[in-house]
């Protein structure tokens, strides 16, 4: 069974409070829960991290990364300025889907610019919740997964 981490970064632990027009309502908790819903009928264990600490958050992916065969990644705010993070991930090797609740490239221009975007396999932004489920989709089909 395929093992995917779940990082979510900065401030994503006040989704549901924090600014709901741009990220909704739902909270991390309920995000988590409809993604391990998901993640079990389509046969994809998950491991949930979530962190206000850069460091942490590279500590949590050192250690689970041997184990894991991917990784979706919901920066925030590091997405745009977190060299250790990028770093950490072109480093552990493993398939990475970055992952933004809000269309960054639709707003504010210093939202606009990833430096974690050029490590991963790709970036799914604008679709809320929805984007974890297609990035959960991709770790779920090996028919279509590139080497």
């Amino acid at each position: 069974m395929p093992r995917v981490l779940v990082v979510n970064g900065p401030n994503l632990n006040l989704l549901g409070k924090r600014e709901p027009d741009i990220y909704g309502t739902d909270t991390l908790e309920t995000l988590n829960k409809r993604l391990g819903d998901l993640g079990k009928e389509i046969g994809v264990e998950l491991v949930f991290f979530q962190s206000n600490h850069e460091g942490e958050l590279i500590d949590f992916i050192q250690r689970e990364a041997p184990n894991a065969t991917g990784m979706i990644i919901n920066p925030g705010a590091l997405t745009h300025y977190s060299i250790g993070l990028r770093d950490v991930i072109a480093g552990v090797k493993i398939e990475t889907i970055e992952v933004h609740l809000s269309n960054i490239a639709a707003r504010e221009q210093f939202r606009q610019h990833s430096v974690i975007a050029p490590v991963c396999r790709g970036q799914v932004s604008g679709f809320g919740f929805y984007g974890y489920a297609m990035a959960l989709s991709y770790f779920s089909d090996t028919n279509t997964r590139q080497p």
